[in-house]
Order: C-alpha cells, then structure tokens, then sequence
C-alpha cells in the first residue's frame, strides 16, 4: 500500500502535492474580484453536507479538489481591496512560505527536545521583541492570539497581587480587581471570568470622551478601590481600542500605576506595529513602563494566523506558570523548555514566520507598509468628513474609520436602522465587507484597513456601494420581506471593486 505520510520515501509526491494545491490557491488568488462569493448560508451548508466524511477516502488529488470548490471558492479574500471589515491582514509573501516548512516538520516548541533550534530561534524573536518596547531584559512567549496573550498576563498579575497580599487564595481572589475603559477588549472580561474573580471584577475607568483612559479618573479609581477594601490586581491600557483605533496614554497611566503600585498591562495587539514605524513610535510613548504587552503580529505585521506574543517586562513573572511534569522538564538538565512560561503545551513555531518576514523584508520595511494603511485610514477620514451624505464618527490614530451613512429625508433614528442592514446587503453581495459596530449607543459602520496595497480610490468605491444600498433601502417600504428586500438593494449596489 502506497505511504499516506510524510516521509523520506514520499518527499517527491509531497513536493507534487504541495505544488497542485498552490496552484490552486494562486489561481483563487488572481481570480477574486470581490472579497467573497455572495453565496447564501444555506447554499455553503448543502456543500458541506454533500461531503461524507465516513466512508471510503476518494483519494488526496480528489480530496484538494473538492476543497477548491468547497472552501476556496467561498473563501473570504482578506487581500482584496473591498475588504474592510474586521482585523484580518493580508499576509506578506516570506511568511507564507515559512508555513509550509511549519506545516511540513510540524515542530512543537513546549520542549528543546522537540524543537532544538526552533526554541532558541523563538527566543531571539521575543528578544527582538522586547527590546522594540523597551524591556532591556524581556521574556515572553508566543500565544494563539490576543485574547490568550491578555488571559495569561492577567494570570500572572493575579498571581502576583495574590502573593503580594499575603492571605489564604479564597480570601484574596473576591477582593481583586482589574481596571479598564469601556472601550477595552472583551478578552479582559472574559479573563476575569476563566481566572475565578468576582462577577464585577472589571472596574470601568472614564475616559477621556474618544476612548483613551484618563490617568486622573484611573488614579480615582484606584483610591476608591482601595478606600473600599479592594486589591487592584492590573491596569489595562490598550494601545489601539478595536473600535476607535486610539490610544491610551500610556506614559500618564504608568506613572499613576507606578505611584500605587498596581500591575499594568497594555494590550498592543492592534498597535503593535508602531514598534517598527519610524514616523509614529511615538504613539507608544511609554509602554517600556508596562510589566507586560500583548502583541498580535497577525494583525499589523502581516504575519498569518496565529502569531502572537506575551512579553513581560521581567522574566521572573513568568515563573508564576511553570509546572513540573517529568517528561517534559526532567531535572537533570538545563535544556530551555518554553513550557515552563507557556499555558499551552504542544505548541507550533509561529515565531518562524515573523523570523523569515524581518530577515526578508526588514522592520523598517513591515513599518512603512503599516504607516501606509494608517496613512490611508486618515485620508478615508478626511473623504468620509467631506462627504454630506456621510457622518465621520471620531478620528482614528491607527487605521479604522467609523462613519454613518445619511441618505435624504432621513433622521437620526432612520440613519442608525440602516446600519445593520447596509452590512447584511454588502456581505450579501460579497461585493464588499464592512463592519458594524456601536459607538456611545448610537450604531455605525467601520472600516478596518489593513491592506498596504488598498488605495482610497477602492475605499470610495466601496463607500459609493455603501451610498448606493443606504438610499436603496430607505426607499424601501418597512414591512418589505427582508430577504425580497436583501435581493432588491445587492442588484442596486455599485459595480464590482477590481481586485
């Protein structure tokens, strides 16, 4: 029976398989004209369904075909100029290829046994990274993404601030609290559910009307905390609220974590590719005062998911997690096992890609393709404000821009009911995507630039099919079936973005 794994003897079938799929994958690629298919949920689960997956195997050129038309026909193309929708990037070319050498030797880094290089390899790349926020002596790890990169720094500020306090866990963990602004991430709510705190653990700090914390209601906060029994556990500062794209600063809020002796904690998975910008670093300012960052390289670096990192600012914080298992950390040697920081065991070398991208392309080079998208965030702004058929709702410091569409004879209340429905029609369509979100109770739509290949020419085009699909559905008659009325609006929306 011929080998179905990958092995010396099967080397040349592999280089043949992997060359048929890419080949598949590059056409799909230069193929897409709009970012997604438009194909309804109920037609994509027909698809699905139609697929056994008990049986007999229809054999892997088979099985790679019916993926083209499964999934990649109705793939969301993130590369494509009309999508604008969420944090997706398109993934810059050397980290691509590094997956395929992932993906191939299927390295764990949990162990140096498992991985020898690969461990020290990731090493240096969190070094790199550490010292780009200003930690002369950093640790960290790579994680699968933001929210477990913000779950394990709050795990260990909460082992610290349990240490710290000196009593029995069950007495301390009720009394502790994070602090943070509405506009912070779920994933720090979420982490204080996983981590055991109380149900109102999360205490909401006033910001400064645009989303950024205020370090004088932060140092309110913190004494009312206190005066009311309470530990402050961690400060959350976000360098890049997913909402509004701006940032806290961070240089006022450590000096007030400083003063009260309060962990803090900013999340730079949207921001972090200020670390590598020659021109905005600056936005920064201040976060080498953090004890811990979260990054997210597959948002502002480029890289494909999942590439992020914990980095801590002193490498003993991360102890807090180690757990001795014979047979992955023996005693008897001093090899660098990463479990010993990681929540995770088996673990994939996710560093390698953003290792082959900075050998490749340069960090000044990853800067200047995030400085662009920023640049074109802020040009979108200024096209939206110039607009009277649109609402600019706030600026941006990184690359998203919020706005509401505002078609004559429409009032306030008509403009948000349209929200929604505009998103549903584009997504429809799949001629475009765009995001919807809520901002001071008042619903609008965003756009996520991450694409330094989109022009704001493309972004007009896709704010003219927003255009186009507001008026349609304002003139459409309220008690309208809203499929009939789906299917009225995607045949008014202007023509196709060319990719």
């Amino acid at each position: 029976m011929m080998s179905e794994m990958l092995t010396r003897s099967t080397a040349d079938r592999y280089r043949l398989l992997v060359a048929e799929t890419t080949a598949l994958v590059a056409h799909r690629l230069a193929g897409a004209t709009q970012p997604f298919s438009g194909a309804s949920r109920s037609e994509l689960q027909r698809l699905v369904d139609d697929s056994a997956l008990d049986g007999p195997g229809v054999g892997t050129s088979a099985a790679i075909a019916e993926i083209d038309d499964v999934f990649l026909e109705h793939a969301v193309w993130f590369h494509h100029p009309a999508y604008a929708a969420h944090l997706n990037c398109p993934v810059a070319l050397p980290a691509v290829a590094a997956e395929a050498v992932l993906a191939a030797v299927n390295t764990s880094v949990d162990t140096y046994d498992q991985s020898t290089v690969g461990t020290l390899m990731e090493r240096k790349v969190v070094s790199w990274t550490a010292e780009r926020i200003g930690f002369a002596h950093g640790d960290g790890v790579f994680t699968s993404g933001g929210t477990q990169s913000n779950m394990h720094a709050l795990f260990l500020a909460r082992e610290a601030a349990v240490a710290r306090a000196g009593a029995p866990r069950a007495e301390t963990l009720p009394r502790l609290v994070v602090l943070a602004t509405a506009s912070s991430h779920f994933s720090v709510g979420k982490s204080a559910l996983l981590l055991g705190l109380s149900d109102d653990a999360v205490v909401i700090v006033a910001d400064d009307g645009e989303g950024r914390m205020d370090p004088d209601a932060l140092d309110v906060a913190l004494q009312r905390a206190a005066a009311s029994g309470l530990l402050p556990m961690a400060v959350v500062a976000t360098g890049g609220t997913t909402d509004r794209g701006v940032i806290d600063p961070v240089a006022s809020l450590a000096a007030v974590c400083d003063e009260r002796g309060v962990w803090l904690h900013v999340d730079a998975a949207y921001g972090c590719g200020l670390l590598v910008s020659r021109r905005r670093r600056h936005l920064l300012a201040g976060i080498e005062r953090a004890r811990s960052v979260t990054v997210d390289f597959h948002k502002s670096f480029f890289q494909p998911v999942s590439s992020s990192a914990l980095i801590v600012r002193e490498p003993r914080d991360l102890a807090a997690g180690a757990w001795h298992a014979d047979y992955l950390n023996p005693l008897e040697n001093a090899e660098p096992n990463q479990v010993d920081k990681s929540l995770q065991t088996t673990r994939r070398f996710d560093a390698l890609k953003l290792w082959v991208t900075l050998r490749a392309l340069g960090p000044d080079r990853i800067g200047e393709m995030f400085d662009t998208v920023v640049d074109l965030a802020a040009d979108v702004a200024d096209a939206v404000d110039a607009d009277p058929d649109l609402e600019l709702v706030g600026r941006s410091q990184l690359s998203t821009v919020l706005f509401r569409v505002r078609p004559d004879g429409t009032d306030d209340a008509d403009q948000d009911a349209l929200v929604a429905g505009v998103r549903r029609v584009l997504f429809e369509s799949g001629r475009a995507l765009v995001a919807k979100t809520v901002i001071d109770g008042r619903p609008c739509l965003k756009l996520t630039l991450l694409n330094p290949e989109t022009t704001l020419d493309d972004v007009r085009a896709v704010l003219s099919m927003v255009k186009d699909a507001a008026t349609a559905l304002a003139g459409i008659a309220p008690d309208l079936d809203s499929e009939l009325a789906s299917e009225l609006v995607a045949g008014l929306v202007g023509a196709e973005v060319s990719a």
